[in-house]
């Protein structure tokens, strides 16, 4: 009898296991999906599916990743990219791409994609390019990477890349989700809408006043 009752002990837990493994959401492709009635209409996590008898070749086709986007800006850089909003039939397989265009001394900012990874491939020029892990340890993984070379930023961490050239720069990096979201680290703190209290920043970056001013004047008038 002890063993029977051991047995079915046994197989409760292996089917709790099985049940927990198997149970859970599916990542967001969205910043936020709130739940809604069904009686109403809302947006769904992810997009609508096309009918199949309407599908082209066109809609597995984009050329906008042609063409080097223009870097005239503070920091001297832009990406380009080709999520499911350019290419639709990246809906639902989990993956997109983005060029990276580099000025001299280009960098694209510290940023994160809280629901993609992302593999980077250096094509023309020298990069610096780094991530930083989470807390306590703050370590930062970078390398210089030349024309064929390949660095890997994991899910979520903030991660950049600089032009260490004097001449332009190109990179091309592909991502494990159809809309990997990005999170700009200054943009976000400084450039918020409405602005983060200055008492959070002063506090937080441990400076006065005027220097929070100086930076959030900075991106707020980027970003109007």
């Amino acid at each position: 009898m002890a063993n029977n009752h051991y047995f079915t002990f046994t197989i409760a837990i292996l089917a709790l296991a099985s049940s927990v493994a198997y149970a859970s959401d599916p990542g967001p492709l969205q910043d936020f999906c709130v739940a809604l009635d069904e009686s109403k209409a809302g947006f769904v996590n992810g997009n609508f599916c096309k009918n199949p008898l309407l599908v082209t070749a066109d809609d597995f086709f984009y050329s906008g990743l042609r063409n080097a986007g223009n870097t005239s800006n503070p920091v001297g850089s832009l990406v380009t990219p080709a999520f499911v909003a350019e290419l639709p039939g990246l809906n639902t397989l989990g993956i997109s791409i983005v060029r990276i265009d580099f000025a001299p001394n280009g960098l694209n900012a510290p940023h994160s994609h809280p629901r993609a990874a992302e593999v980077l491939t250096c094509l023309e020029g020298t990069l610096y390019a780094g991530f930083i892990s989470t807390n306590p340890q703050h370590r930062l993984f970078a390398k210089i990477l030349h024309e064929g070379d390949v660095f890997v930023f994991p899910r979520g961490l903030i991660h950049f890349q600089l032009n260490l050239g004097k001449t332009k720069a190109r990179a091309m990096a592909a991502l494990s989700s159809q809309n990997p979201g990005i999170i700009t680290i200054a943009n976000t703190i400084f450039g918020s809408n409405p602005p983060v209290p200055t008492e959070v920043l002063t506090k937080a970056f441990q400076v006065d006043k005027r220097v929070i001013d100086h930076i959030e004047k900075q991106f707020q008038s980027e970003n109007n």
